[in-house]
């Protein structure tokens, strides 16, 4: 689900936001990439789990989601400001998905956690 979903977005992100600088663009990019697919992705990783455990899910995410965006805020927009500025657009996902195999077991920890 990942793969595709970010793909696209990675897409969207480098055909719909470019601006006068490379630093604007990056910047932008990342602000929407942590604003709006960053906060969906922790959104449904942590209610799948809610409901795949048979956990109540709005009790999971008000124990969980606050702390994952902190989270995903020291980690990630580091990561995608290095990856929209020096790696090619087809090679943007592998980059994250690299990143995700630690990501994900931070999540998982977070999940169990709450």
């Amino acid at each position: 689900m990942f793969g595709p979903a970010v793909t696209k977005w990675f897409d969207f992100l480098a055909q719909r936001i470019n601006l006068h600088s490379k630093v604007t663009t990056t910047a932008a990019r990342v602000l929407a990439d942590q604003t709006l697919m960053a906060s969906a992705n922790l959104f449904v990783f942590l209610s799948t789990m809610a409901i795949l455990e048979g956990d109540n899910t709005q009790k999971k995410l008000e124990k969980a989601f606050w702390p994952g965006m902190k989270a995903t805020w020291t980690l990630w927009p580091a990561v995608q400001a290095v990856n929209f500025t020096l790696v090619p657009l087809q090679y943007r996902v592998l980059v994250a998905n690299v990143v995700n195999l630690g990501w994900n077991c931070f999540l998982s920890y977070l999940n169990n956690r709450s």
